[in-house]
């Protein structure tokens, strides 16, 4: 297996709570990975300590063969790693075309000069940015993209989701870490946004995906890979369905006792 991110004896404490205790875990190049387990067992703290939001206490964090460890969150951007909340991060007011390139300013020329002055260049690259857009929610509602200036306030929950993988795909990322993209959504809209990762993944074979998801159907559809984390520590790995049969993860996971 070709590791695209790596970490090593990775841990992090809140005051007497272990969040991550010495986590060894590996993500292969384009495939889809699968993190679970139960509330408070790290999978978001894990989130939070490769994006630079959190410190590490200790241990390393490697992506793409370099070591990021306490990276700043900026950097770990431009090192191609992008990630979705749980909760909403839309600016509701702003449109969906301004929400989605909120998540490409790596790109965007942003001197003033340049948005003052340089009328004409300045005009070349909001079109291109329009085109970039535009193609990346054509994936996913062809309809939306001919909404793409009304504020996404207005969009119903799934929408919201698509704009916020689009937001996160703008960039052309390595690495997209997914935190529960189902959460607000219906049975329907879940499996309507399966499809959609699916099909983002069928036309950019070299992205990775990281999903945090409480939804076992959609883990069992959609991962190549699980890896199941309890109290902060890694305890069994492999396909769902071998997982999912294991005495330790029924117990702290699905309450077999």
């Amino acid at each position: 297996m070709t590791a695209l991110l790596e970490t090593g004896k990775l841990c992090k404490r809140f005051g007497g709570v272990v969040a991550l205790d010495e986590l060894d875990m590996a993500v292969a190049r384009n495939e889809i990975l699968g993190l679970i387990g139960p509330n408070g067992s790290g999978k978001t703290t894990f989130f939070n300590v490769v994006t630079g939001i959190y410190s590490t206490d200790a241990g390393r964090v490697r992506f793409d063969g370099a070591d990021i460890t306490n990276a700043a969150a900026r950097a770990v951007y431009r090192a191609g790693i992008f990630r979705t909340f749980q909760r909403s991060r839309l600016s509701l007011p702003l449109s969906i075309f301004d929400n989605i390139m909120i998540g490409d300013h790596k790109r965007l020329d942003q001197r003033l000069w340049f948005n003052l002055m340089r009328r004409r260049a300045f005009k070349r690259e909001f079109e291109q940015a329009c085109g970039r857009a535009r193609a990346l929610i054509e994936v996913f509602e062809p309809a939306l993209a001919e909404r793409m200036f009304e504020p996404v306030a207005g969009l119903p929950m799934i929408d919201r989701r698509r704009i916020e993988i689009c937001r996160a795909l703008i960039s052309e990322p390595k690495l997209l870490l997914l935190d529960e993209p189902s959460a607000g959504m219906t049975h329907d809209e879940t499996a309507e946004l399966m499809n959609d990762i699916f099909l983002v993944r069928e036309r950019n074979k070299n992205l990775t995906i990281v999903i945090v998801e409480h939804e076992m159907g959609v883990i069992e559809r959609i991962t190549d890979r699980c890896v199941v984390l309890n109290f902060g520590r890694k305890i069994a790995e492999g396909r769902y369905r071998d997982v999912a049969a294991d005495a330790q993860v029924q117990e702290a996971y699905l309450g077999v006792a």
